[in-house]
């Protein structure tokens, strides 16, 4: 499925149709832009390399930095100094930014680095991205999980040079750039080098090979050679001191001669990034080809974990490069970690957990259930040796710098493995460490007084020790399971009497985005609102129905502007992440009719092909796994262990599921057009066994054939059975109120 694939989809500013119907009622707060980058990547690998313009947020492409609204150019035309490493996928500001370990291929005086060169013939597909810089050279790249492979093709020159510049990091934006505290970089063959530079309180070691035999191997610093030099020590670097330092190679160049630089990395110094270059990249020269095909062949394996029927190559191409998009983060570097001796799973660019718990990690679950293990003891671990289960880690010592977005989201990710029985966790283990972390930072005021502020974290809390709960009751800790059940139905402190959050300072949204999150006890909350009539009518207005369309921010709105557009309590349409399990509320009051038509207009509205063929940050992936299931007609109730069931966007699919081979059939099936018709589920069977409006998480992982049976008009199908609430392994007592 590589083919179908863009990895430009997302990196310019959102470009879809103009919206009709519902889509045209929803408003966006957040930038409208991917911010993705289409550099190479492995699935799931701890390195990416990509053109480096110094653009917000990736280093890559056009933009300014933008928290709202149509994001401002700061160039005209796509350009790059160079080509950089560790880039981020899709996010906003996450306070600091890669880009490290800059190469750039050069027919120009040393002097002249950081020049801006034009880039023409741009190509990508996953694990392979090239551009023609305007001075001539072609340049291509792989990567591997920890290493990176350039390959230069040259034209005629007397003096043509490869530099790698170890000084540069983060955006060329103000206050944006990453300054290394300390570095070394030494030149140890012909060939031959290796370094390591102190970003942020990481030590990022770098190996590198250059077939390039003809060429002179130089240090320099300032722009200056070093031709003695071996080696070059900056033992204290501050920002007013910083100068360029790295290695070039140069010399004569005949037309189409290539030069490959092959780069291991490693957070364990540099004996590791060579042993990592070598088992990425083998030995001898000219690895480049193999690299890629191997790389290559690890993206079809990923892609082909999921098979589509579709007779449109356009939605085909949507699906398949949202798949890819969902599968980059985080960055896997087992036996990496930086921070602790101890060899085992490392995971970093888990940015964030608020964007990604709900769809992204239980797609990793489902796709690649050792990964997920993996993930949950990297998790784990960090919370042992840093003392918190992070809500975002990156590659940086204290790192956890996102505590005001959500609290204890990785309580629903655990919660959900453990549910599944998948094996590798010890859940003694896990349940100290979720315990502990439940009474830290926000849920010392959820004890204390029942609610936390911003209220949406007393949400957080109180389903993480429902899901703690679960933990405990595997381990078979009854006392725990009671006092842990008693205070996740603290959910009800969070809201007033109008069904609706309390008033409180929400993180990117409103108390509205907040207000229909999947709680464990739907059920009553839907009777405190005052039943499903009541509960229905809520929703409706938030997702617009008979509402007048929207005009959505452009450049540089206004504070008035943006005040306006809060102050509808409007679903935010797939443009950030807070509301993006609402639609799915419907099925808890026997409406999954309107669930469908919601769906419908995300789906087939939202999401096109090309560069501005996302509505929004697509956040490691945390808005292209939600196209993933929506599309599949699956949405998953991350920590619940149950899938909500809705009309599927193709005829047919097929799912590697954790345990088995999800097949999923149609039956009246009409090939769907964005403002075109809704289709409704009239009835579903998984394995020929009637099922309602969900289904058991395990036994969909098993694998099995679900097939639906479509019309266009609602039925009766899930309006009397709903999906579980409350379904704790015991009962619970009666709970006091704050």
């Amino acid at each position: 499925m590589l083919e179908h694939v863009d990895p430009f989809n997302g990196t310019e500013v959102t470009d879809l149709p103009a919206p009709s119907g519902l889509a045209a009622t929803w408003w966006w707060p957040k930038p409208q832009v991917g911010n993705t980058h289409p550099g190479a990547c492995h699935p799931l690998g701890m390195v990416s390399a990509c053109a480096f313009s110094g653009a917000y947020p990736t280093g890559y492409g056009l933009y300014d930095l933008s928290t709202e609204g149509v994001p401002r150019r700061i160039h005209d035309e796509y350009v790059a100094s160079g080509f950089t490493h560790f880039q981020q996928s899709g996010t906003g500001a996450i306070r600091k930014y890669y880009n490290y370990f800059r190469v750039t291929p050069m027919l120009e005086p040393l002097d002249g680095l950081g020049k801006e060169f034009a880039l023409t013939e741009e190509e990508a597909s996953p694990g392979y991205y090239a551009a023609t810089l305007d001075n001539g050279v072609r340049a291509e790249i792989t990567v591997g999980p920890k290493s990176a492979v350039h390959r230069y093709t040259f034209p005629e020159h007397k003096d043509a040079r490869v530099v790698v510049d170890m000084s540069t990091g983060g955006l060329t934006i103000p206050y944006s750039a990453t300054v290394p505290l300390r570095a070394y970089l030494e030149s140890i063959a012909p060939g031959k080098a290796q370094g390591q530079i102190v970003v942020e309180g990481a030590p990022l070691s770098v190996y590198l090979e250059c077939d390039a035999p003809s060429w002179r191997q130089m240090l320099w610093y300032d722009r200056r050679l070093m031709p003695a030099g071996a080696r070059l020590d900056l033992d204290h670097i501050r920002p007013t001191t910083l100068r360029p330092f790295g290695l070039m190679w140069a010399g004569p160049s005949l037309a189409g001669q290539t030069v490959e630089l092959r780069m291991g990395f490693s957070l364990r110094g540099v004996d590791q990034a060579r042993e990592n270059l070598r088992r990425d990249c083998g030995t001898g020269q000219g690895r480049f080809a193999k690299r890629l095909s191997t790389t290559r062949s690890a993206w079809t394996d990923l892609l082909d974990s999921i098979m589509v029927e579709t007779e449109s190559d356009e939605r085909r191409e949507v699906f398949y490069t949202a798949l890819y998009h969902s599968l980059l983060k985080p960055c896997f570097a087992r036996d990496e970690s930086p921070f602790w001796t101890a060899d085992g799973p490392f995971v970093f660019d888990i940015s964030t957990m608020w964007d990604i718990y709900r769809t992204q990690l239980p797609l990793l679950t489902a796709l690649q259930p050792g990964k997920a293990i993996d993930l949950a003891n990297a998790l784990l671990t960090i919370c042992e040796q840093e003392g918190n289960l992070p809500i975002g880690y990156r590659m940086a010592r204290g790192s956890d710098r996102f505590s005001r977005q959500a609290s204890a989201l990785a309580h629903t990710f655990l919660a959900d493995l453990c549910q599944l029985d998948i094996p590798g966790i010890d859940w003694d283990w896990a349940l100290v460490n979720m315990q502990a972390d439940l009474r830290r930072t926000y849920g010392e005021d959820f004890l204390l007084t029942g609610r936390a502020h911003p209220i949406s974290h007393t949400l957080d809390l109180a389903f993480a020790y429902w899901c703690t709960a679960k933990v405990a009751d595997r381990v078979e800790d009854k006392p725990l399971v009671t006092e842990l059940t008693a205070l996740a139905d603290r959910w009800r402190n969070a809201f007033g009497d109008d069904g609706l959050l309390l008033d409180s300072n929400f993180y990117e949204g409103t108390k509205y985005n907040y207000s229909f999150r999947l709680l464990h006890d739907m059920a009553a909350h839907i009777d405190d609102v005052g039943g499903d009539d009541a509960f229905v009518a809520l929703l409706d207005a938030f997702f617009g129905f008979g509402a007048a369309p929207v005009t959505q921010p452009g450049i540089d709105p206004s504070p008035e502007e943006m005040a306006a557009g809060y102050a509808l309590g409007r679903f935010e349409g797939l443009n950030n992440e807070p509301d993006m399990e609402a639609p799915w509320a419907y099925h808890y009051a026997g409406r999954p009719d309107r669930t469908a038509e919601v769906v419908h207009g995300i789906v087939h509205q939202q999401y096109a092909r090309g560069r501005g063929g996302l509505p929004g940050n697509d956040d490691s992936g945390g808005l292209s796994s939600w196209y993933v299931w929506a599309s599949l007609g699956l949405f998953p109730v991350a920590g619940q262990n149950i899938f909500l069931l809705h009309p599927p966007a193709f005829s047919g699919a097929t799912v590697a599921m954790s345990r088995g081979r999800l097949r999923i059939e149609t039956d009246g099936f009409v090939e769907p057009v964005a403002g075109g018709a809704v289709q409704h589920v009239q009835s579903v069977t998984f394995d020929g066994e009637p099922v309602s409006s969900w289904i058991d998480g395990s036994r969909l992982h098993a694998g099995g054939t679900l097939r639906f049976v479509l019309g266009p008009e609602p039925s009766t199908w899930g309006t009397d059975e709903r999906p579980p609430s409350m379904p704790d392994p015991v009962e619970a007592p009666a709970p006091t109120s704050p």
